[in-house]
């Protein structure tokens, strides 16, 4: 291995920032991030109730910071408050995002705007701002959080799908950028689980999503929460998708 490829050493206590952390998923990966020894940084976009009991969860040094991932100066703002607060970010979890699902023919463009803007475009800024620093210092781990509608076609969800399949792109491709620095950056596929955005589904509704799948059920987002380990301690994946998902994604 050449002197150029060796990787920097991974910090006794790694500042961790998981957006959209107020939520179940983003909860679970916070909870789990903490337990891995892990100084989270627990973002919100409106829900700072929610974002302040999840950090009474927590063990280590925490701290609430919100933010619209979709503005640049508004990220720019919150990565300055996690280095006051936390230090540097080491470890990034991209998992804030918005669906508003419809047919394209019927739908807003300003609602399809917006899911890019979020899902993906805020996606970019959050890496944009905390990347630097993880090369500098040779190590660092980025989970961007997707979906199988990133991978298969599901109607309705053609801006929800572009932004998801967006962010595989953006992850492979800064995978082969930062890979020689130490620096991996992979995704993350949950299936379906009841979250804040699939609470409200009808019960048929469920019923038949988790029957497209092999394992007839949905995963929960403990399940999918214990993959951190595995992204924070392998140093040589780096840009794959990961899904953790009933084995909806091969049907």
């Amino acid at each position: 291995m050449s002197r150029n490829s060796e990787p920097g050493t991974r910090p006794e206590r790694p500042v961790a920032l998981v957006t959209g952390a107020s939520g179940g998923l983003g909860q679970a990966l916070a909870l789990e991030l903490d337990a891995l020894g892990c100084r989270v940084a627990v973002h919100y976009n409106s829900s700072e109730a929610a974002a302040h009991a999840v950090r009474e969860k927590l063990s280590n040094d925490s701290a609430v910071v919100t933010g619209d991932v979709g503005s640049w100066d508004a990220v720019t703002a919150m990565y300055a408050k996690i280095g006051e607060r936390l230090g540097p970010v080491d470890v990034l979890v991209n998992n804030g995002a918005i669906r508003k699902d419809a047919l394209m023919a019927m739908q807003s463009p300003t609602d399809w705007q917006q899911v890019i803007q979020t899902n993906l475009i805020g996606s970019f800024h959050t890496a944009r701002v905390s990347v630097p620093y993880m090369l500098r210092q040779r190590w660092g781990r980025i989970i961007n959080v997707v979906s199988p509608s990133g991978l298969i076609a599901t109607a309705g969800q053609t801006a929800y799908s572009a932004s998801k399949a967006g962010l595989i792109g953006l992850t492979r491709t800064l995978a082969a950028e930062c890979g020689r620095r130490g620096v991996t950056v992979n995704a993350l596929s949950p299936g379906f689980m009841i979250t804040g955005m699939t609470e409200n589904l009808p019960g048929h509704v469920i019923e038949g999503m988790e029957g497209k799948a092999p394992i007839p059920r949905f995963v929960t987002v403990e399940e999918v929460a214990r993959s951190a380990a595995l992204f924070l301690d392998q140093d040589c994946m780096t840009g794959q998708v990961i899904s953790i998902d009933s084995g909806v994604s091969i049907t």
